[in-house]
This record gives C-alpha cells, structure tokens and sequence, in this order.
C-alpha cells in the first residue's frame, strides 16, 4: 500500500526478527552494506518503556547513494536506505520503506540518478515472498 506520505506499507507473514534476518541475508546475497540493525523495542525497554516488537535495518550502496546526496544534500536524512518491520496493535507484522519515486519527486532528481535505488520494491518484495 502507497501512501500519500511517500511511505510504503506491506504485511509480513514472518516474525519482526525473521523479517529483519530474512532482509539482511538477501542484502548480503547481493553485496549491499548493512550499516545498522536497530531494535528500538529492545532501545524502548531500556529505559522502561513498552512497544510492540519494532527493527530498523539501514542499508545501501555508498556507490549509488552519494551521487543522489552531492545533486541534493537534503536526501542524506532519507539516506541510506531504511526498512522499517513492526508489529501493529492486532500483533500482525508490516514492513515499511520510503518509495523511491516519492523520493525522486521530493528532491527533483532525475531517473538516471534514481536507478541505483529504484529497485527497493523489487527487494522488499523479494524478501516478503521468499
């Protein structure tokens, strides 16, 4: 699902864990740099808080992705890629990433410059369907 904050939503049958190891074996499978895993349910208990099973998993190509910052400095806050896996309030789990064209359309950056990152969609679902 697309939303109109750029921000794309889709279910996981796996666990927020399983989901979070299932991505990172395919990012390793093809060579693309986990720069950090964080459990922000682990981060939230830590100082006596309580939420729902939530990982954020960054990553990316500095390859593709420092093209994109030099022609807009501003897309380093929307960069490396993130992958967000939580568990909702009915305990089902949801993957969210922010959509490239929203990405593309929000710093006017052209395709030739977007490509490197243009197949996140294609990743995700890979890793939902896998």
């Amino acid at each position: 699902m697309n939303s109109a904050n750029g921000v794309i939503t889709k279910p996981s049958v796996r666990s927020v864990s399983q989901t979070i190891d299932h991505i990172e074996r395919i990012l390793a499978e093809k060579g693309i740099k986990v720069f950090a895993r964080i459990d922000q349910q682990a981060e939230a208990k830590a100082v006596g808080l309580d939420m729902p099973p939530t990982q954020l998993l960054i990553f990316g190509n500095p390859r593709g992705g420092t093209p994109i910052m030099i022609a807009a400095p501003e897309a380093a806050l929307d960069l490396p890629l993130k992958v967000l896996v939580w568990q909702d309030a009915a305990g089902s789990v949801r993957l969210s990433y922010n959509d490239p064209e929203y990405l593309k359309r929000r710093f006017s950056l052209g395709d030739a410059l977007m490509q490197p990152i243009s197949s996140l969609g294609a990743l995700v679902d890979q890793a939902l369907r896998d």
